[in-house]
């Protein structure tokens, strides 16, 4: 189901407090993002927002679940972004503590790009690269 305009608009103005924040469709859902960090995410109407083993006891404590993906084949897939509790919509201090936590996350989890070594390129198979077969030196009397 895709993000309707009005909660995009919703979502900009609960973090406008905070940093301004870019809502980007993706899967039926949308990414929230500070620059180029996503650090949450909306999904069925509703923020999720990134956590990892040293903020998920947060959420835990206000009851907040995690987003679930269902795969075409019925299997569930937790993620690891956690229901913005919905006390914290009227609680704009509070609202701004939580997002800087999840943006601090994500920073953190972010996957580094790797350096890979370019491939070797293999050697053409012409005449000049093989290797001349062996022949025995036969007199001739």
């Amino acid at each position: 189901m895709a993000v309707s305009v009005e909660y995009k608009t919703f979502v900009e103005d609960l973090f406008e407090a905070v940093f301004p924040v870019r809502i980007r469709a993706m899967f039926g859902g949308a990414g929230i993002y500070s620059g180029d960090v996503m650090f949450g995410l909306i999904a069925n109407e509703r923020v999720y927002l990134k956590a990892d083993d040293l903020t998920r006891a947060d959420f835990a404590a206000e009851g907040s679940e995690p987003f679930v993906w269902v795969a075409p084949d019925g299997v569930e897939i937790p993620f690891t972004y956690y229901e913005l509790p919905d006390r914290l919509y009227d609680e704009p201090d509070e609202i701004k503590a939580w997002a800087m936590k999840a943006l601090d996350v994500a920073i953190r989890t972010r996957k580094k790009p790797t350096m890979k070594k370019p491939a070797k390129k293999a050697k053409p198979r012409g005449l000049a690269n093989r290797s001349k077969p062996k022949t025995k030196a036969v007199s001739r009397k």
